[in-house]
Parts: C-alpha cells; sequence; structure tokens
C-alpha cells in the first residue's frame, strides 16, 4: 500500500507519484521472473533515466533534477520496494556520478555529466578489491603514468552493474600509502579491460556482481578525476551520500515485506478468526510498522541535514545502520507471518529477506558503521 508521505514540493508528490506508476507498470511485473532467472531487465535503465530519475539529486544546469535529498531518497525507496536490485543500481549509479560533479574539471562535466545525468551511460562505483573491502587504503590495484596515460593493472571486486555499466570510477594507486590513491572515469570498451563472470548471489540477482580485471589498460590523463593522490577523499565524500541511498532500499524493502504481511494477515484465518486479529500477530506487525516508520524517519533526518548544508556523516552512518538492520528484522518476521508459506519461493517475502542479508555488510559494513558513530562520539 502506498505510503503516506510528507513531500516539501507540489513538484515532489508528483514526483513520486510519476515513479509509483513506472514502478508498477514496468518494474513489478517482471521482477519475479527476472530475479528467478536471473536475468537483466534489458531497457529498464533506460526507462527510468527518460523519467529523469537517475539524475535527481544533481543541479539541473547539468541536466540534474535539482531536487533534495530528501525526495531523491523517497524516489529511491519507492523503486527498491518494488525491485531492490534496480533500486540498489540506480543509487550506485547516483554514486558514481558524485566524483565528477563535485571533483572534475568544467570541461571533463561538460563533455561527460549530461549522459551521466540523462541516463544515457550508466555508472558503477569500482572501489573494493579481494583484499581490500572496508580497508580502503589497502588498495593494490596499481596506475602508473606513461607519458599521456596511466597504465592499469590489478582486480576489483564487488561491482554493482559490472560487465554492464558503460563507465566505472576507478580507485587505484598512483603512489603509496592513504594519500597515494587516484580517482579515475574508465570505459567499459577500454583495452585490457575484461570482467569476471557475475557472482552466484543470495539476492539481487537481476542485476549483474562481477569483478574486473586490468591488465595493461590504458586511461588517458584527461579521465583522472581530481588530483593525483585524492582518490580516498574523492571516494569516502561520495560514501556518506551513498549510504543514505542503500538506507532508502533498505525501507523500500522493509515496507514491502510488511505490506505482504499485512496483506496475508487479513487473508489468512485460523480458530475462525482472521490471523491479524490475534494479539500476538498484530503485536509483531506493530513492531515491523514501528521499524519501518523508524527507519524512515532516521534516513530522512539525515537527508535534511544534508539539504541544509549542516554536518551529515554520523547521521548518515545511523541511518544505514538503523534502516539495514531494520530491513533484516522486518523480513525476517514477514516470513514468520506466512508461516511454512513463507519458506516458499511461492511467496515473496522469502526474496525480500535474502535481499535484506547485503543491506548490513556493502557500502560500508554495519560493523563499519558502529566504529565511525563511535568515533564521531
Amino acid at each position: 500500500m502506498p505510503v503516506d508521505r510528507l513531500l516539501p514540493t507540489p513538484e515532489a508528490r508528483e514526483l513520486i507519484e510519476l515513479t509509483r506508476d513506472i514502478a508498477d507498470k514496468v518494474l513489478a511485473p517482471i521482477v519475479d521472473e527476472c530475479e528467478k532467472t536471473e536475468t537483466y531487465p534489458d531497457g529498464v535503465f533506460a526507462t527510468l533515466g527518460d523519467a529523469g530519475l537517475l539524475s535527481l539529486p544533481y543541479p539541473e544546469e547539468w541536466g540534474g533534477g535539482g531536487q533534495p535529498y530528501e525526495v531523491y531518497l523517497q524516489v529511491l525507496e519507492e523503486i527498491a520496494a518494488r525491485w531492490a536490485a534496480v533500486g540498489v543500481a540506480v543509487s550506485v549509479h547516483s554514486l558514481s556520478c558524485h566524483p565528477l560533479m563535485t571533483f572534475g574539471t568544467e570541461e571533463q562535466k561538460q563533455r561527460w555529466l549530461p549522459d551521466m545525468l540523462g541516463g544515457a551511460t550508466i555508472g558503477a562505483y569500482s572501489l573494493s578489491e579481494p583484499q581490500a573491502g572496508s580497508d580502503a587504503a589497502a588498495l593494490a590495484c596499481r596506475a602508473r603514468r606513461d607519458g599521456d596515460d596511466y597504465v592499469i593493472d590489478g582486480t576489483k571486486a564487488w561491482i554493482t552493474h559490472g560487465g554492464v555499466a558503460d563507465f566505472y570510477n576507478l580507485f587505484a594507486r598512483t603512489g603509496e600509502g592513504s594519500k597515494g590513491i587516484s580517482c579515475f572515469l574508465v570505459p567499459k570498451d577500454t583495452e585490457g579491460l575484461e570482467f569476471g563472470k557475475p557472482e552466484e548471489k543470495m539476492g539481487l540477482r537481476g542485476v549483474p556482481t562481477t569483478s574486473a580485471f586490468y591488465d595493461g589498460a590504458r586511461v588517458p590523463v584527461e579521465r583522472r578525476v581530481g588530483e593525483e593522490g585524492q582518490g580516498l577523499q574523492i571516494a569516502f565524500s561520495a560514501l556518506d551520500s551513498g549510504r543514505l541511498g542503500i538506507a532508502a532500499v533498505a525501507t523500500g524493502i522493509a515496507q514491502a515485506a510488511l505490506d505482504e504481511a499485512v496483506r496475508y494477515a487479513h487473508e489468512r484465518e485460523t480458530f475462525g478468526k482472521k490471523i491479524a486479529d490475534h494479539q500476538g500477530l498484530g503485536f509483531l506487525l506493530a513492531d515491523m510498522a514501528a521499524a519501518v516508520d523508524s527507519a524512515r524517519a532516521t534516513y530522512l533526518d539525515a537527508a535534511r541535514r544534508r539539504d541544509a548544508g549542516l554536518p551529515y556523516s554520523r547521521h548518515a552512518s545511523v541511518a544505514k545502520l538503523v534502516a539495514t538492520d531494520a530491513a533484516m528484522k522486518v523480513t525476517t518476521d514477514a516470513v514468520q507471518v506466512f508461516g511454512g508459506y513463507g519458506y516458499t519461493t511461492d511467496f515473496r517475502v522469502e526474496r525480500f529477506m535474502r535481499e535484506a542479508k547485503i543491506t548490513q555488510i556493502f557500502e560500508g559494513t554495519n560493523q563499519i558503521q558502529r566504529l565511525v558513530i563511535s568515533r564521531a562520539l
């Protein structure tokens, strides 16, 4: 059932209605089959781009939607409530536009940003490595300067949209230590860049996650974003926003699970009455609703701080932690509401439970979020 949202403008309300319409007509009819068969949804991201849903938090002068982050995140939640994998990919695409928008030169932005924000080119974020996940300073992939090019060698891992995206924000080592990492905008068709087979994941199967292998790949100097050694600053500046994106996605998953559980509880009868009317189950549903509402309120608080120009790094970590833990709890409880049926693939709640788990892991595990929060205190 649609969430009653507090939105700042009539334009934002129309945007939510547009998102719901597209999500219901384009995403909902194919999500179950695509997730079951691990089929990529060709054309879906072009549709979202044409509707302006891939560029919402960016300035209109560059082809963005000029929307506050609190509105963008609620759009993202609506998408994820229908299809979490697509919601994650939209969040990652927005994350991938951030380095160029924030640290790129005017010439770089004029050349590449309009297509990125318009959805003509879809982006992926390439920070993690097989031995460097949460510890980003341990990156080993190396970019060596050779005249007007950088020659890149190494392996990147856990790339959402890997092998499908048109460009990759690559973070590679150009020097030593934490200040020896730089950011590059790498095209998909770069010679010397190959992608591994998609990971066999528990959930989010409709959008591939792969490794990338760089073997003497040459990338022009003009595709370096920011200065040499500025890579970690760029990466971390984007991650706070990315964590809010995952919080919104997790809230969408949780809302979808709650909706399914409530619907089923009003249909299923035991001992002569609907199971929703049994106090034990009613209280379980009440706790689920409280968790979903709390998750949404937490990510909106962080987004409003971001929109107001206030520090929000700690609040982004709180939102990511609260929303993803809530999603895991709510989806697990939704399976419980369905009883034995919830453990089968006949109902969506088992998929929601599988999808919720990864939200506690990527964009910084929830243990890392606790570390960020405790250090800020």
